[in-house]
């Protein structure tokens, strides 16, 4: 089109973004970089063609949620209030256009082999899915216990994504748990059949079947749509690929799409709508197909996405045009070179120029920290200190102090988010979870609780009823209701009915067996309610990691994570993560400060039962720390005006932004995770596409911090910084090594108030020599002055509790201390106990007495 340089709608665009716009026919990749305005993109180019005369009934426009399609439809909406009207124009998700295929299309599939699909079918949710398949297990003699409703449904949903149906999937079944899921997987799907109903896999390989065994089916639908745009294209799985070729078809610039009875009824067509013939067709007999996104930021790849579908594109359809969105309207300079020279490691992508247009700013602060509580102070000074700061005048110009909502912390699991959860806490900061629970109120932790509840205080019925038969052990709802009315009727509580249920009338020997052994089994953990004797545990932290090992819990959830549940993996690491708490508890508590314990000397005197013996020690402090833990669980009220600080892990931060992000926990392990490591110890390309998607969301500030030491099922650990940090070009970044010091460091503020000073050119490097030699180690490259050497930790003299003396620990007994660190609130003593072994106590809330 020759003047469409003055066309409206290319107004304002860069040169590759009209490029983008005004290319309409054939196929076009638009390889769309982080903050490129690729939204802007495709809307802009879907009323682009309702100008040239396209009808809109004619256009299809594919995204993956419902909120993206809404924001794409009322842009167009608003591009085109003094234009042509976009009736019939279809914007949509997947599985939403699929759903209405079905609805118009299913009964011409009547009598195909296994179809059995009306045009009045249900769509089960999850809930009606578990449901479905509980029965299902029941019917073929098997137990949930051994096969787990979600795992089964999770594996027949991977088969379903590669277009298997049952019959498929049984025929490449080869081993006794193959077999299984297949028998599982067909008596679900005659289930389904059964009730006329389909899962939300079902929509999209019904649909793909249904444009391939039905010509007529497939020749209508290519006829309607002649333009095909996709957005997000490296999330698409392998149905969804099949799907979008089945839609454009070989030639469906040559389809009858003129004639009238080729559109109306169709989907996005109001029935009474009549239909215009086109005025000028276009396309030329070519596939018109515009597929948008991003190879560097395709991090689904364990829910079924396919990096593949979005790099082959140029393979699939010859002679297609690649248009490269480079210029990043959302960081600054110093943030976007960081994360180039991070993704260039990737080998399986498409490179693409990406440009700052903001300028230059900050660079991005890297703070290695001692442990997940350093990282978690860290994390508070640094927020706290930029609205300091901003109060003088921002990193962003203005003289405002940044509102709370400017900031986000991201991380790879929802484990890590507890510690920092707590940090926010006491520091008042007002937060919030994004796409997840606050860590007490996931559902794995609120079991485990509810065990610990039911050790604290038996006759808890609300916590016993949540966990008596979780994970399933023979005590259905009948059961427990038998058990619950018996109790009842003989005022006694439900664990005291359960110690006698065998004279428990209408009870079956089944049930009755496996309330005693669940009541013995909780007698394990408190020595039989008295909190004495050699079976109970020595301290709080090996309590709750009995617990929830002993109780089935762990090993539940171990079970599914083998089998590939990404869900479960989080939720195992969640369990270890409560352990983790009940030694910071037990490590901090000062029961001489707290009105509400039991063990201070007065209180323990004032609880004493008749027999004079005052309440047990570890049972004292499972009370305080579960009060602690019911306390911290309610949500600190927002201030609306404010906002809050948002927590949310990476995969849930892709398509966000926000002016200040800190990324936490950059350790080998988690970041690249360890499955991730197992899988393809070489490269874990999608693990540092996903590192990159989290430092693109930044606008303007970035932290990343790494612990040198991180507690797992209470155990402190050594970890290894992850590679990704050594990756990051040296010159982009500020380094500050902190996990061999343990004096106050005033880093972040002097770094928050001139990080161009001669200290730190761009050509100085990481600050110190510590941080050099971790960039040496994991391959990154950085100048190194002469003689430089890694700092250590030196002890420090104590006159109080010098190394080698005597001293007494309220809970742990005896022992000798070994050395004393650090200085002012951090002076931490390790002290070889002679019953509980070595730990490292901090001295301020340690109560230590010297003997």
């Amino acid at each position: 089109m020759n003047d469409r340089d003055d066309h409206p709608l290319l107004a304002g665009l860069t040169a590759a973004q009209r490029d983008a716009v005004a290319t309409v026919d054939g196929p076009l990749l638009i390889l769309a970089g982080p903050g490129s305005g690729k939204t802007r993109v495709i809307t802009r180019r879907t009323a682009y063609l309702l100008t040239l005369g396209v009808p809109p009934w004619q256009i299809l426009a594919l995204t993956f949620t419902n909120k993206a399609a809404g924001e794409m439809r009322e842009r167009v909406d608003r591009l085109l209030e003094q234009g042509p009207p976009a009736r019939g124009l279809t914007i949509s998700t997947f599985h939403a256009l699929c759903a209405r295929l079905l609805r118009r299309y299913a009964p011409m599939m009547e009598g195909a082999p296994r179809w059995g699909v009306r045009g009045d079918y249900t769509i089960y949710d999850t809930d009606d899915q578990t449901s479905l398949m509980k029965r299902v297990i029941a019917d073929l003699g098997l137990t949930t216990g051994n096969w787990s409703p979600r795992t089964v449904l999770g594996q027949i949903s991977a088969a379903k994504n590669q277009l298997q149906d049952a019959a498929a999937f049984a025929a490449g079944a080869a081993d006794f748990h193959s077999k299984m899921i297949a028998r599982l997987y067909d008596a679900y799907e005659r289930g389904l059949r059964h009730a006329n109903a389909v899962d939300f896999d079902d929509l999209l390989m019904l649909s793909v079947r249904m444009l391939r065994e039905n010509a007529d089916v497939r020749n209508e639908v290519q006829a309607r749509w002649k333009y095909l745009m996709i957005d997000e294209y490296q999330d698409t799985n392998h149905a969804q690929f099949v799907l979008s070729t089945m839609l454009v078809g070989e030639s469906a610039g040559e389809a009858g799409a003129s004639d009238a009875s080729s559109v109306e009824g169709l989907p996005g067509i109001e029935d009474d709508e009549p239909a215009a013939p086109d005025p000028a067709p276009r396309g030329g007999g070519r596939r018109n197909v515009c597929v948008v996104g991003d190879p560097d930021q395709s991090i689904y790849g364990w829910r079924g996405a396919d990096i593949a579908n979005i790099l082959s594109f140029e393979e699939q359809y010859p002679g297609a045009k690649v248009i490269a969105l480079g210029e990043n309207f959302r960081s600054t300079a110093p943030i976007l070179r960081a994360a180039d020279g991070l993704i260039r490691h990737n080998k399986r992508r498409k490179h693409k120029p990406l440009i700052a247009t903001r300028g230059d700013g900050h660079r991005p602060e890297v703070i290695l920290c001692r442990d997940e509580h350093h990282e978690a102070a860290v994390v508070v000074d640094w927020i706290r200190a930029l609205r300091e700061f901003g109060a003088a005048g921002g990193a962003d110009g203005s003289r405002s102090a940044p509102a709370w909502k400017d900031f986000a912390i991201f991380y790879r699991n929802n484990a890590l988010s507890r510690v920092v959860e707590d940090a926010l806490r006491q520091a008042g900061m007002p937060h919030v979870i994004v796409r997840g629970t606050a860590f007490y109120q996931r559902e794995e932790v609120k079991d485990a609780v509810a065990y610990l509840r039911v050790v604290a205080n038996p006759a808890d019925e609300v916590s016993l009823r949540r966990i008596v038969n979780k994970p399933a052990r023979k005590l259905g709802t009948t059961s427990i209701e038998k058990l619950a009315e018996a109790a009842a009727a003989s005022g006694r509580t439900l664990m005291d009915t359960m110690r006698d249920a065998a004279r428990v009338g209408d009870l079956t020997p089944a049930a009755a067996g496996a309330a005693r052994r669940f009541v013995e089994l909780v007698d394990q953990w408190t020595g039989g309610g008295s909190f004495m004797g050699a079976s109970v545990p020595d301290s709080l932290p090996d309590l709750v990691s009995r617990v929830i090992s002993e109780s089935g819990l762990e090993g539940h959830y171990r079970a599914l994570r083998d089998k590939g549940n990404e869900e479960d993996a989080e939720r195992l690491a969640n369990l270890e993560e409560i352990v983790s708490s009940a030694r910071d508890f037990q490590e901090q508590y000062d029961a001489a400060s707290d009105p509400a314990s039991d063990l201070g000397e007065a209180r323990a005197a004032a609880l004493a039962g008749p027999d004079g013996a005052a309440t047990p020690p570890l049972l004292a402090l499972l009370r305080a720390y579960l009060e602690r833990v019911s306390l911290v669980a309610d949500a600190d009220a927002v201030d609306p005006a404010s906002g809050a600080i948002t927590l949310m892990t990476l995969h849930a931060a892709k398509g966000l932004e926000f002016p200040a992000v800190a990324m936490i926990g950059l350790e080998e392990g988690l970041l690249p995770s360890m499955r991730a490591m197992e899988n393809d110890p070489g490269e874990p390309e999608e693990e540092r596409r996903l590192c990159f998607v989290g430092i693109t969301r930044a606008m303007q500030r970035l932290l990343i911090t790494s612990a040198k030491y991180r507690s797992v099922r209470g155990l402190r650990e050594r970890t290894i910084p992850s590679r990704f940090i050594a990756e990051l070009p040296a010159q982009d970044v500020i380094v500050s090594d902190q996990s061999e010091s343990w004096e106050e460091d005033d880093f972040i503020r002097r770094g928050i108030e001139d990080d161009q000073g001669p200290s730190r050119r761009p050509d100085s490097g990481p600050r110190s020599p510590a941080a050099r030699k971790l960039l040496d180690t994991f391959g990154g490259s950085s100048p190194r002055s002469p003689g430089s050497a890694p700092r250590t930790r030196a002890p420090v003299d104590d006159p109080q509790f010098p190394a080698g003396c005597k001293v007494r620990h309220p809970q742990f007994g005896v022992g000798t201390v070994r050395e004393v660190s650090g200085l002012g609130v951090n002076r931490r003593a390790t002290i070889a106990f002679l019953q509980a072994g070595t730990k490292t106590l901090i001295l301020q809330y340690a109560k230590l007495e010297r003997v």
